[in-house]
């Protein structure tokens, strides 16, 4: 539904992106994450048609973001990190004039506030003045505006951020609840919203994308060993010298209590049957024993801490369809 290919934007002596190919398929959630000034915003310039590229091709629902870009604006539906809402107006003022903005038909725009009103959880607030909502509020009028004309493809930027915990949780699940009949592209800072909402993610660092691939795949081929957190009730003196020993362990580190300690093995050997028949025998209350896999957290960070991003070649930033 998105298909991005080689697209490199150069500000006079500044380079934002170099060569920045990704894809999202129809009906998925793709999150875009990467540190500030990593390429995000300019990225998502050139998929709205707000500007183009010195160098490759963009296309939106079959259509080129620079020969037809009045087609890909029919058929996206956008929210900025602050949404583009007049606070003078109530909701349903608001509505009607981005759809008669938006070019939908007077007989069909009364239908699609309803619907969108009710898709949002905007029905408490309809003639309400905007600028007296919550920020909660106010953020899923940002979406009602975005999905009013019923677009295939949305664009959301940073569309959780400064809302409280009850409100993330509700925008998060109205997110979730397009899957399917909307593409998605998710611009997020918060890892753990990328975690929970995006089947797949591209980091881009130094205006380089340096991964594509889902959390999980990602963690996988990043770490290099196994890990698994071991809880016990009553661990003898010696406990961490007895699981050293233990065949296939390669270390042993202590948690920060003296039950708790993260056992490190080779990659690929699974050795927690054995182990938990280890600790049962010696008789000291086996109490929990999980593998421990890296965080989205821990692959970004990895991904995006050093001075030059990888090159394009690193195995990481191919694409697994």
């Amino acid at each position: 539904m998105i298909n991005v290919e080689n697209i490199t934007k150069r500000y006079r002596t500044l380079t934002a992106i170099e060569k920045v190919t990704f894809t999202v398929k129809k009906g998925e959630i793709l999150g875009f994450l990467g540190p500030n000034g990593a390429g995000k915003t300019t990225t998502m310039r050139i998929l709205t048609c707000f500007t183009s590229p010195n160098e490759g091709t963009v296309q939106v629902a079959g259509f080129d973001c620079f020969e037809q870009a009045l087609e890909v604006k029919k058929r996206i539906g956008y929210l900025p990190e602050t949404p583009p809402l007049y606070h003078e107006l109530t909701v349903m003022e608001y509505l009607l004039f981005v759809g008669r903005l938006k070019g939908l038909p007077s007989w069909r725009i009364p239908s699609r506030m309803d619907s969108v009103i009710e898709q949002v959880g905007l029905g408490e607030v309809r003639r309400r003045i905007i600028g007296h909502l919550s920020r909660g509020f106010r953020q899923r009028v940002g979406l009602a505006q975005a999905l009013l004309h019923d677009p295939p493809v949305l664009i959301l930027d940073e569309p959780t951020v400064g809302l409280d915990p009850k409100q993330i949780i509700e925008i998060r699940e109205l997110i979730q609840s397009l899957v399917g009949s909307h593409t998605i592209l998710l611009s997020t800072h918060i890892l753990t919203e990328a975690t929970a909402i995006c089947q797949r993610v591209t980091i881009i660092h130094k205006g380089r994308i340096v991964a594509v691939d889902s959390p999980e795949r990602l963690s996988a081929r990043l770490r290099q060993s196994e890990k698994m957190s071991l809880t016990v009730k009553a661990p003898p003196p010696d406990w961490i010298e007895r699981l050293r020993a233990f065949p296939g362990v390669m270390s042993v580190f202590q948690g920060p209590s003296i039950e708790t300690c993260l056992i490190e093995c080779k990659l690929g050997h699974d050795i927690r049957e054995d182990l938990a028949r280890f600790v049962v025998n010696q008789g000291i209350g086996l109490l929990e024993l999980k593998t421990v896999s890296m965080s989205l957290e821990d692959v970004f960070l990895h991904l995006t801490q050093h001075d030059e991003p990888p090159p394009p070649t690193d195995p990481l930033t191919q694409e697994i369809l």
